[in-house]
């Protein structure tokens, strides 16, 4: 696993998945290193604290449907920067996808990554819409903020 940024230079850009992972739901967005843009995909819910087979080969096929060739997993992070147990359960997470996928994996800084993207899809809804996002929509929406911030470097 890495951390930080894409290379600088001439690269063939590549499609790259992201994941928000939490206990009940992964969120997941889609993005490329060439446009370096970035869309929510749909979370995957979660039945157990451990990952069944079965949603370790959803996210196998989400990676295979779009031609992941590399991935970026969020690290929870205390406000503080120091680690915690979400911290290692998303490591110990970005560590047996990549080896499952044989893709590389980044980890990022997801330190307020779901306000962020909350606000994003607040501002996105129609004037006077007073509508709720569902959970999913948000760890999803908050996997984009991810991957945007692997995407523009920071």
């Amino acid at each position: 696993m890495s951390q930080g940024t894409p290379e600088q230079g001439f690269r063939i850009p590549e499609v790259v998945l992201a994941f928000d992972f939490g206990m009940r739901r992964i969120g997941i967005a889609v993005g490329d290193t060439l446009t370096r843009t970035a869309r929510p995909l749909a979370a995957l819910s979660r039945n157990s604290p451990a990952l069944s087979e079965t949603e370790w080969r959803a996210l196998e096929a989400e990676a295979i449907k779009t031609g992941a060739r590399q991935l970026v997993v969020g690290c929870p992070y205390n406000v503080d920067g120091s680690s915690s147990v979400m911290t290692e359960r998303a490591t110990a997470f970005a560590k047996t996808l990549g080896s499952r996928l044989k893709l590389p994996v980044h980890m990022v800084d997801e330190r307020y990554s779901s306000l962020e993207a909350e606000a994003t899809l607040r501002d996105q809804r129609s004037a006077g819409e007073r509508k709720r996002y569902e959970r999913a929509a948000i760890d999803s929406a908050a996997a984009t903020v991810i991957l945007e911030r692997w995407l523009g470097g920071e």
